[in-house]
């Protein structure tokens, strides 16, 4: 094989992959998003939706905010009657499905914010997915006290 012919096949591969990944960011969609304003001390909850109108799930790895030095995943469960909340590292989206990050549920932790939360304003959110694609969504703040979207 020579050179140009190496290079060829290897800005093929390239190009597939911008173009799967490019696919497979078209079929997610983020919405209902919204952020519990709390004061600066106290960590905020982050809660959205996202649709996956693809044929394969798609794994969420991340989140991210500029409005918040630090936007962790957790999951709380009743086991028992105790209530338990962990990080986790990634959410499946299945395919044709979708996945609710809820109060009592799947969501975010926000810590450190930028500056106080306005309730009424908006914070971009960023959520990325294991093929390296993203989701840019705009999150409601609303007030500590809110209990759905």
């Amino acid at each position: 094989m020579n050179k140009n012919t190496f290079l060829s096949g290897a800005l093929a591969c390239a190009s597939f992959a911008v173009f799967a990944s490019a696919a497979h960011a078209a079929t997610l969609e983020a919405h209902d998003c919204w952020v519990r304003a709390m004061p600066p001390s106290l960590p905020s909850s982050g809660y959205f939706v996202v649709s996956n109108k693809g044929d394969a799930p798609a794994t969420l790895t991340a989140a991210t905010s500029p409005a918040f030095a630090m936007t962790m995943m957790h999951k709380s469960e009743d086991k028992g009657g105790t209530a338990t909340m962990a990080p986790v590292d990634t959410v499946e989206v299945p395919a044709h499905g979708w996945l609710e990050f809820a109060p009592k549920g799947y969501h975010l932790m926000m810590e450190q914010p930028a500056k106080p939360l306005k309730i009424g304003s908006t914070i971009p959110l960023a959520l990325t997915f294991a093929d390296k694609s993203t989701l840019n969504v705009e999150c409601a703040v609303k007030s500590a006290a809110t209990v759905g979207k």
